[in-house]
């Protein structure tokens, strides 16, 4: 069966608004760091942090009730509320003059993010079985709303303030953004219809909340918290991971990581029109498959590492004769230095970073003479003394190009969750959809503090790829898991 007219009419207007609400959840990003970097309110860096997860906070904790009320009342009034709501919030952001009252904005507008599951609720009634990955792919690709903020807000600040010049002017910034939701919201309404479940109006509280004992809504949230939540952790982690590592300015790291923000949002609709064509299944396992061979390449972090290497040692005792560019001669006896060494220097870091494009890592073995003319050494004395320098380049472009195909591979997946959840939870979508997506929202939440433990821990920042190949693994090894008991139950029956 085609859909009808209506149906696109909806889709669509779900999207587009769904885009605007990601747009204005994720607004803090932008607008925090300028009001701390310019000294208007005064934060520390625990500050800056909560004021940038409250927003992601608020949207997860209030994606499992705004589902189940869409389920109820349909996804037309749900979706127009929020929006409401978060208009306001973000308008009276616009006041705020200390910490407390910018999170509390920050928690007000982050209302947005519930959005997520109405649309999957709302999106998913207008299109028979054989669409919905389609559709909610296409959907889901509303996230691409978090490059409207990063590459768009930090201009409209800088018009705003006059290029700096009046500070204050900052507070018309999340008014504008009101402004946007607001119309946002009165478009929608005019556009759209009301549709919602069949029988669903009829069902209890304790009816809607059934779905959460099927141990299916935990393994498809296991799934989202990593396909969905790391693309929101790593959207943010990325761009402290370039200026770290690679001494990039915040301009050209906020680029280099909208690299990896653009495609992630938009394979997912392919994503989903590969699970209506193959299964949901198939399309996961080749997902989550892909993501671990990635991150496993991912794993080397950029290093130049100096350690103790093979030495010289005296055969016997003896006197020290010579020491030349050549080797060390005692009385008779001649210990050459090892040929491709030259024992003339040790190569430090920065002359080895000067060096051209390198795949994979590089040592040399520098040796040094520990004696001289004249010394009386004796049998197994150290003579020449070794290093070994190992330097690996991790070029920025090698790791984008495998960021990026890591950001196609968790599109695919999340693409993939939410063709699924219809097809087992027909009657359910808004409740299932909500709490796998609370799960996915808190992934975005939690994860970027995991990797902040992780690299305060071990000093390596590579130990956020390692996190995420645990991430996958797991997910990949219970797919399995189900995978075998659904196999055995069929051939029970």
């Amino acid at each position: 069966m085609r859909p009808s007219s209506r149906s696109f009419v909806a889709l669509g207007a779900a999207t587009g608004a769904f885009a605007i609400c990601v747009a204005v959840w994720l607004m803090n990003g932008v607008l925090v760091t300028f009001v701390d970097g310019n000294g208007i309110i005064e934060l520390s860096q625990v500050q800056l942090g909560w004021l940038i997860g409250a927003p992601v906070l608020t949207g997860a904790l209030l994606r499992l009730p705004a589902g189940m009320l869409t389920d109820r009342f349909g996804g037309r009034p749900v979706f127009t509320l929020l929006m409401l709501v978060t208009a306001v919030a973000a308008f009276f952001t616009s006041y705020a003059d200390s910490f407390v009252g910018l999170l509390l904005g920050g928690l007000g507008f982050g209302v947005a993010g519930a959005t997520f599951a109405v649309g999957v609720a709302y999106a998913s009634v207008w299109f028979p079985a054989n669409w919905q990955g389609t559709a909610l792919g296409i959907f889901g690709a509303g996230n691409a709303g978090a490059v409207l903020t990063a590459m768009l807000g930090p201009a409209l600040l800088d018009a705003l303030t006059r290029q700096g010049t009046d500070l204050e002017g900052w507070r018309n910034f999340p008014r504008v953004y009101a402004a946007v939701m607001l119309v946002t919201a009165i478009v929608f309404w005019a556009v759209t219809q009301n549709r919602r479940p069949e029988q669903s109006s009829q069902k209890r509280l304790s009816q809607r909340l059934r779905p959460l004992a099927d141990v299916r809504v935990w393994r498809y949230g296991l799934y989202y918290f990593f396909a969905y939540g790391g693309f929101v952790a790593l959207s943010q982690w990325l761009i402290p991971y370039y200026v770290n590592l690679y001494t990039m300015s915040l301009a050209a790291a906020g680029f280099m990581a909208s690299f990896f923000s653009l495609p992630a949002a938009a394979v997912r609709i392919i994503g989903g029109w590969l699970s209506d064509k193959l299964t949901p299944r198939t399309v996961l396992i080749g997902s989550f498959t892909a993501c671990l061979v990635l991150l496993a390449l991912l794993f080397p972090p950029r290093m130049d590492v100096q350690t103790p290497g093979p030495g010289i040692s005296a055969d016997r005792a003896g006197v020290v004769r010579e020491v030349t560019e050549f080797g060390v001669r005692v009385d008779d006896d001649l210990y050459s230095f090892t040929p491709e060494s030259g024992g003339v220097r040790i190569r430090l870091g920065p002359e080895a970073a000067e060096e051209p494009t390198a795949l994979l890592p590089r040592s040399s073995l520098v040796q040094q003479p520990v004696v001289g003319v004249g010394d009386e050494v004796v049998a197994g004395q150290l003579l020449v003394q070794g290093t070994t320098h190992i330097y690996f380049q991790a070029n920025v472009w090698v790791m984008t190009a495998l960021v990026v195909l890591l950001a196609v591979a968790m599109g695919f997946a999340a693409g993939a969750v939410y063709a699924q959840i219809p097809a087992d939870f027909a009657s359910d979508v808004g409740t299932v959809g909500g709490i796998v997506g609370v799960l996915g929202a808190l992934g975005g939440f939690f994860t970027p503090i995991i990797f902040g433990y992780l690299l305060e821990g071990t000093g390596i920042w590579t130990s956020s790829w390692m996190f995420m190949f645990v991430l996958a693994l797991a997910g990949l090894a219970w797919m399995h898991l189900s995978g075998r008991r659904t196999t055995s139950a069929d051939r029970r029956d």
